[in-house]
């Protein structure tokens, strides 16, 4: 039977799992609304005042990549979870791990094809594949193992990067500078300040329903594949952070306050510097597509880790010392419907800016698309808890676990014996 306080350290990782999930759709946000070129390069769509550069600032500083970081390490957590439930009851852990990949992969490319380009399902499901063996590694393997995942990704993007920049610069010789000319005029064009695709990208959103499906499944068919081949190393690294630090106990809520605050205040103190030195070189360079690149993708990757573990024992340290019992069970009560409420949010924003739903795709300015934002994180917190207060499971959530099972399981609760 599981004791309380075990309940209580799940509801911790649920709590911050409902951040999370809430947190990943600040920055998605700006891909549902605008072309994705926006959501590097502010300036992609031509010049912008002077509160949306600042939004842009403020987002790439503490939020892009940090909560996708975050939601990444929380999946990783969670693995453990599973595999551990799973062998508490007699079940097979291979078993049910690898049946809720290979579902979870079926889920991605489901998203992707009919709902929404920016996926990130399909990616967790692959490298939950590779993810099973590392489950008995002692945390500080675990933490060495994400640091080479993390070496070998800084050293794929940050090479690019550079052979972007020394092209850019003049300074490759003739033969390479062939090779590398079309790659950069490319990037230069889906990339750059004032970017050529920007109202292609509008007009292609703006379609109905079956030109918007037709596109993923026709010219950028094969890009789930080729975004879990570039972001896996990264991706896996964070998640095997998540795992040490559940293994650590870090994410359970069993650290002190004081422990919890000296986290915090190291992450946000050590990524700060750098990361605004970064915003500023793409500023200075006028966002070009090289400085973009290489700040959102390689550059700045070192540094989103340190902040999304600072951001952890933040939010950690709040839900211990701040938040009220009704506030975090809320949390927690998102964070539980996490796979319902991450795909609920995309059809939402689907419907609200393409061309088959408001058709607002384009329209709308960089801080005012927080508006839907924070509509979308009120519906989160409203209706998780009325919904598992009935419920065994988010709707989603009991489709995935039926299938991975080959059993309808039971949804609705029973009333306890009286």
């Amino acid at each position: 039977m599981e004791t309380q306080a075990t309940a209580a350290r799940y509801e911790s990782l649920d709590a911050i799992r409902g951040v999370a999930v809430m947190g990943i759709l600040a920055m998605n946000i700006v891909a549902f609304a605008l072309p994705f070129s926006a959501y590097v390069n502010p300036l992609a769509g031509g010049p912008v005042g002077g509160l949306d550069l600042a939004t842009w600032f403020f987002n790439f500083v503490f939020v892009d990549s940090k909560m996708r970081g975050l939601f990444s390490m929380l999946f990783g957590a969670s693995t453990l979870l599973v595999i551990q439930s799973a062998q508490a009851s007699g079940r097979s852990a291979a078993g049910s791990h690898y049946s809720r990949m290979v579902w979870l992969a079926i889920f991605g490319l489901i998203h992707f094809y009919f709902i929404w380009f920016g996926d990130i399902l399909f990616l967790y499901a692959i490298c939950g594949l590779i993810l099973f063996a590392f489950r008995n590694l002692s945390a500080k393997a675990l933490v060495i193992w994400a640091v080479a995942f993390f070496i070998v990704a800084l050293l794929i993007l940050g090479s690019g990067w550079l052979m972007f920049a020394l092209a850019e610069a003049g300074k490759l010789p003739p033969e390479a500078m062939a090779q590398v000319r079309d790659d950069l005029a490319r990037m230069n064009a889906d990339m750059g300040p004032g970017s050529p695709g920007y109202a292609k990208e509008i007009a292609v959103h703006l379609g109905s329903y079956g030109s918007i499906v037709g596109e993923k499944l026709g010219p950028k068919a094969t890009e789930p594949f080729v975004q879990a081949l570039m972001f896996l190393w990264e991706t896996m690294g964070l998640m095997l952070i998540g795992m040490a630090l559940f293994k650590a106990r870090m994410l359970t809520g069993e650290w002190e306050a004081a422990r919890y605050r000296k986290w915090a205040l190291a992450g946000f103190l050590i990524a700060i510097p750098p990361l605004v030195a970064l915003g500023c070189y793409q500023y200075a360079s006028g966002f070009s597509a090289v400085s973009t690149f290489g700040a959102s993708l390689s550059l700045s990757m070192p540094f989103d880790v340190i902040m999304t573990i600072g951001w952890s024992a933040l939010i950690m340290l709040l839900i211990k010392t701040v938040s009220s019992d009704a506030v975090r069970a809320r949390l927690a009560a998102t964070g539980r419907m996490a796979f319902t409420n991450y795909l609920t949010t995309s059809i939402v924003m689907t419907t609200i800016f393409y061309g088959y739903g408001l058709g607002l795709f384009g329209s709308v300015g960089r801080t005012a698309l927080y508006l839907f934002c924070f509509g979308m994180w009120a519906a989160m917190l409203l209706w998780s808890k009325p919904w598992l207060d009935r419920f065994n499971y988010g709707p989603l959530e009991w489709i995935w676990r039926s299938l991975s099972r080959l059993s309808p399981q039971p949804m609705r609760k029973t009333a306890p014996p009286q």
